[in-house]
């Protein structure tokens, strides 16, 4: 059986331009009116999910999905940065920002590691390979570099090099251990 997983990244919000860590705030109108007229690109899913924030939930709604969050498919937790931006964590803590960067396994904010992240969606990932039909998840960019790094067996190290754009479908068919990879689509 192929399994068909289609990764949806959420639209713009204030939060992705200012780069503010785990800020859970709405997409912005420019992002839903773009997801509105995104709508009728979607193919068909057996069923649909999304992570647990605003963003990706109001990105759903906008294209006319209404998901299920799945707690395997939560944001990356950033523990105490969240909420600050990237300028701000650099500025007052610049050795521990360089760690995180650097070492997947690192965690210095006190919350979820890069490899922590890529295991829990790379079971997600394996569960559903065992799903019939084409799922369709909106999740947010972290999300879908998890899934990539565990799709195509890369180092975690690669996480920061994926590049995932608002409003793309990312998509992985395949089955356990054997997934083909299409990178960024647009809606």
């Amino acid at each position: 059986m192929t399994a068909r997983v289609v990764l949806i990244s959420p639209a713009t919000s204030p939060a992705l331009r200012e780069a503010r860590f785990g800020d859970d705030g709405p997409v912005d109108e420019r992002g839903a009116e773009r997801a509105r007229a995104a709508a009728e690109s979607l193919p068909g899913a057996v069923r649909t999910l999304t992570s647990a924030s605003a963003r990706c939930r109001g990105t759903a709604a906008g294209l006319g999905l209404r998901g299920v969050d799945a707690a395997e498919l939560a944001p990356l937790d950033v523990g105490r940065w969240r909420g600050r931006t990237l300028d701000e964590v650099g500025a007052a803590e610049p050795e521990a920002v360089a760690r995180w960067l650097a070492d997947p396994s690192c965690a210095p904010h006190g919350g979820e590691s890069v490899e922590d992240v890529c295991a829990r969606v790379g079971g997600w990932l394996e569960s559903a390979a065992e799903v019939s039909g084409r799922t369709l998840a909106v999740v947010e960019p972290e999300i879908v570099r998890a899934a990539v790094v565990h799709a195509l067996g890369v180092p975690a190290a690669a996480f920061w090099r994926l590049d995932v754009p608002p409003l793309t479908a990312t998509e992985l068919s395949g089955r356990t251990a054997r997934w083909n990879v299409r990178l960024g689509r647009p809606l």
